[in-house]
């Protein structure tokens, strides 16, 4: 197969959710629900969506609600928790419909904080978690004057939008295909609401607290020349976890977005054998 079926998942306030699936032969030795960055979303990830499915690891990419191919409500969320809440939703029908199956959370960029969250609040949903190129202590932000006028539209019209300080390619990926892809991407989001803008900084203050509460096994991948994440604050954060099974990969020569890197099925391989370690 080389594409993912689709399907929609309907949030509890209604909100239908594109999720990307890879599936597997029955019975998959996991299901792998991955989760995308604040740019980003499923379809840049097709080769890591393809290489665990062929591995026998049913993969699962939901798009973000207001972003990738979910078109209402563009670039917003009325809160942190309902992003949190989307998220939880869809393991708890994963679980549900087949108990057995482990339940591995993968977080690429942005998409670790909920990861992180998730993780930590609710560790019944979640087995293990993996954290690639995580954006849990990014290098690149906005200016004071820009978050005071964030804030200052949080409060007046939550849905007054600002430019995500990600419009460079360049810093993705030095790949000139992969730059041209992100650059072409009808479905890449650029502009987020105060509303989201908000909720991610919410976010970010519960993340801060969950080291304690983080008992599974984890990895964490980290690329040497990352121009979004700092490595050093992340990897101080991740040894500060709680779980004593914790695994770091490091790609020296790589950028943020593994995928477009050179040999991009390095990563999804590495992943995978984590995988087969701890799930044995």
């Amino acid at each position: 197969m080389t594409k993912p079926l689709i399907e929609s998942q309907v949030a509890s306030d209604g909100y239908p959710i594109h999720v990307a699936i890879w599936p597997t032969a029955e019975p998959p030795k996991a299901r792998v629900v991955v989760v995308h960055g604040v740019q980003s979303h499923g379809g840049w990830y097709h080769n890591l969506g393809l290489t665990l499915a062929e591995a026998g690891y049913e993969a699962y990419f939901p798009d973000r609600r207001g972003s990738g191919a979910n078109r209402l409500d563009r670039g917003h969320t009325p809160h942190s928790s309902r992003l949190i809440d989307d998220l939880a939703e869809l393991l708890q029908s994963l679980r549900a419909k087949r108990p057995s199956v482990p339940i591995v959370l993968a977080g690429i960029s942005w998409g670790a904080k909920p990861v992180v969250l998730l993780a930590g609040k609710r560790p019944e949903l979640v087995d293990a978690f993996a954290l690639i190129c995580p954006g849990l202590h990014p290098r690149v932000g906005v200016s004071l004057g820009e978050r005071l006028r964030i804030a200052l539209a949080f409060i007046i019209n939550k849905r007054k939008t600002f430019a995500i300080p990600l419009s460079d390619p360049a810093l993705f990926t030095a790949s000139p295909v992969g730059q041209a892809f992100i650059a072409n991407d009808p479905l890449g989001l650029h502009a987020a609401t105060a509303g989201l803008l908000a909720a991610s900084t919410f976010i970010d203050l519960a993340v801060k607290k969950m080291p304690p509460l983080l008992k599974q096994p984890s990895l964490l991948m980290l690329a040497g020349e990352d121009r979004i994440a700092d490595n050093d604050l992340t990897l101080a954060y991740f040894e500060s976890f709680v779980g004593t099974d914790r695994q770091v990969i490091n790609y020296p020569k790589r950028h943020h977005t593994l995928e477009f890197e050179d040999d991009p099925g390095e990563y999804a391989r590495d992943l995978i054998q984590w995988m087969g370690r701890i799930l044995k």
